[in-house]
């Protein structure tokens, strides 16, 4: 039973850094905007955060230069996609491909160095349970974070006026600045929240999951936190579902790997991707239920002034 535990808690970790960058996405699609950069946010977040803790061995100032690396660029994406009304598909897209390269350049004389954090882990008194106790004292608080972005955001969605708000800027951009809601103020809030979200993303990736830093080590993810946003369908609780979904396919293949199955490593790499495209042709199957849960407003650049 531990050793089962054990494997869950790993997909749970693996799977953080998604559901991070997807919550940070789905806020920005709900307003009508959307980020195709996520996964540049999220290698300028990864070499931003290790490079602060690299200099300073303190995580907090890692994950604080990471989202703020995070919320300026996706700030910038907005200025093209929001202010400036150049297709949204077009700038996400030019995004991946600076934030990718300026890592990459940027991160080059970290390339091989490792970090050696002893953080304290928030678990309370859960240690004290029996047989999950010491999984607990386990847990990172990036991980903690997370469940209660998650629990926060899920509030907010359905049980705050703000987040009803939001939901109607990305159905009807049109009819919330006629009743005076600010809109583009509203997307670029939601637009910077979803960058800083992938820039923390990308920070644990490079400092908690892997604590080294190489170029390529995002290695998709940030079009999997994409396409788990559709996986969801823009709701916050099949997020982390299909977030865990993913860490546990990562896992799966680390131990298939390990247990020498005698399938090609290859394979075995590209099997939560492959998992991760299935799933979605067969949710794209069903067209009412899609129609019924994207913004309708979505990827749009329109003429608003508020």
């Amino acid at each position: 039973m531990t050793d089962i535990l054990s494997i869950l808690l790993t997909a749970i970790i693996a799977g953080t850094p998604l559901l991070y960058a997807a919550l940070g996405e789905l806020v920005t699609e709900r307003s009508g905007v959307l980020n195709l950069g996520v996964e540049g946010l999220m290698v300028m977040g990864a070499i931003t955060g290790f490079a602060a803790v690299f200099a300073t061995d303190n995580l907090w100032l890692g994950v604080l230069a990471a989202g703020a690396t995070g919320g300026a660029l996706s700030l910038a994406f907005g200025v093209l996609a929001i202010t400036l009304r150049v297709n949204h598909v077009a700038a996400g897209l030019a995004l991946t491909i600076f934030g990718i390269s300026l890592g990459a350049y940027v991160g080059k004389p970290l390339v091989g160095q490792s970090l050696n954090l002893t953080e304290a882990q928030f678990s309370g008194g859960l240690t004290q349970l029996p047989l999950l106790g010491p999984l607990f004292s386990d847990i990172h608080p990036l991980v903690w974070g997370s469940w209660l972005l998650f629990g926060g955001l899920w509030y907010f969605s359905v049980r705050t006026r703000a987040g009803l708000i939001l939901r109607a800027v990305g159905e009807s951009p049109r009819a919330a600045d006629a009743i005076g809601y600010p809109v583009m103020s509203i997307q670029f809030l939601a637009t910077g929240f979803g960058g800083v979200m992938a820039g923390i993303a990308g920070a644990f990736i490079s400092v908690v999951y892997t604590s080294i830093w190489t170029e390529g080590m995002v290695a998709g993810r940030g079009w999997i936190a994409v396409a788990l946003v559709i996986f969801a369908t823009w709701r916050p609780e099949r997020c982390i579902i299909g977030a865990y979904l993913f860490g546990g396919m990562t896992i799966a293949e680390l131990l298939g790997q390990a247990m020498g199955l005698g399938v090609p490593t290859e394979f075995l790499s590209a099997t939560p991707y492959l998992a991760t495209v299935i799933v979605l042709v067969l949710i794209s199957r069903k067209d009412s239920r899609m129609r019924l849960s994207v913004p309708a407003a979505l990827g749009k650049s329109l003429d608003i002034k508020g």
